[in-house]
């Protein structure tokens, strides 16, 4: 193993319990993520990008920390969280949700995942949602008990990842549903694995509940892989912007707000059920967005890296918005990107002029997501 101190690690910052096992399988940079270090760099991000959409990689995202809720009144208190409606989830299910603030911002956009009646997971984007959850539940006088278990996520995803899952775990996990989880053991390691992940592709993620056992199940996972090609790997960065996947503290912040984001179909605000930022999100609604995200193909070379910071986008002259995410995408041989706009520039065709690495490239605004828009991959 490499000598960790050639990566400059400080003890401030936790180490995820698959740490060990990504510097042993090639892992050469790390960001962090949720106060947690993440593997950001296998070698090639379009090789990674290729694995994925080939055949499996496995990518640790033990940053995806949990909010614990439980108690009597577990459920009532997670829909005061959210605004979408989740009076029908059922137990074994997930569900892609946001958590807004007073005035209608995006505190995260987590999966929540229903454990047992009185059991909750948020699994967090990064942002310090046990802090704001701990004193929402304070504040409103809920039964509930509010931590961050011991659960690490790993992604498996591509289109050999159900593979991967029957040598596990046997046939029957091809029956578990998109979105949907389950309580297994794979030798004696008790793990949640659910239809889920960041990638828009086929794919799970695996919960451990041990800490202890991060490099032996990361192990595991590889060694049934093998024979499917599965590869070590980080989440792509190409393939979410192709499938108009949002990155927290990219393409939205506490200053975004549902509306904005065309996410309307997860705010409930004709039900009964209140939560916080309602009467914010209604003024919002009856007033309409100021601005809307949109997708954008950016002419020129290649991008050679996505961008480090907001690209100012301009029409006439004028700056209407900003480039929250943008990388050049191999398979569709174009620079894609997401970007924020005043509304009045939202329209399919607008042209406009971006301010990127190496001076100004025209780009026009395109349908979103760039691949695959119905999700049917994910969901087949």
């Amino acid at each position: 193993m490499p000598d960790l101190v050639d990566f400059g690690f400080g003890t401030q910052i936790r180490k995820s319990p698959y740490f060990d096992a990504t510097v042993e399988w090639g892992a050469k940079a790390f960001s962090v993520y949720n106060h947690m270090y993440i593997p950001r760099d296998f070698g090639d991000p379009v090789a990674n990008f290729w694995n994925l959409v080939n055949t499996a990689i496995l990518c640790d995202v033990a940053v995806e920390r949990q909010v614990q809720i439980t108690g009597p009144d577990a459920a009532r208190f997670v829909q005061h969280l959210t605004p979408r409606d989740l009076s029908t989830m059922a137990v074994g299910q997930c569900k892609y949700a946001l958590i807004t603030n007073a005035k209608g911002g995006i505190l995260n956009d987590p999966i929540i995942l229903r454990l047992a009646e009185d059991k909750f997971w948020i699994s967090l984007a990064d942002s310090d949602v046990l802090l704001w959850a701990q004193g929402v539940a304070v504040h409103g006088g809920f039964d509930v008990d509010i931590c961050e278990p011991d659960a690490s996520p790993l992604q498996l995803q591509g289109p050999r990842s159900m593979d991967v899952m029957k040598a596990l775990f046997g046939e029957d996990i091809a029956t578990l549903k998109y979105y949907w989880l389950r309580h297994l053991t794979l030798d004696g390691i008790e793990l949640v694995v659910s239809r889920t992940g960041w990638s828009s592709e086929l794919g799970y993620e695996i919960y451990l509940q041990d800490g202890s056992q991060g490099s032996r199940l990361w192990n595991r996972i590889m060694a049934a892989g093998e024979p499917f090609g599965l590869k070590p790997g980080h989440t792509s960065n190409i393939r979410r912007i192709e499938g108009g996947m949002l990155s927290y503290h990219a393409d939205m912040d506490i200053n975004t707000n549902p509306f904005e984001l065309r996410l309307d179909r997860l705010v409930a605000l004709d039900t009964a059920h209140d939560f916080i930022g309602k009467s914010a999100l209604q003024a919002i609604r009856a007033k309409g967005p100021a601005r809307r995200q949109v997708g954008l193909i950016i002419d020129g070379a290649p991008l050679t890296a996505p961008n480090t910071k907001f690209w100012p986008v301009s029409m006439n002259d004028k700056v209407v918005g900003k480039v929250t995410s943008a990388v050049y995408s191999p398979r569709l041989e174009q620079n894609i990107a997401l970007a924020m706009v005043e509304r009045v520039v939202d329209q399919i065709g607008a042209e406009v002029t971006v301010d990127a690495i190496g001076g100004l490239r025209q780009a026009r605004q395109v349908e979103m997501p760039f691949y695959d828009p119905k999700k049917n991959i994910a969901k087949s």
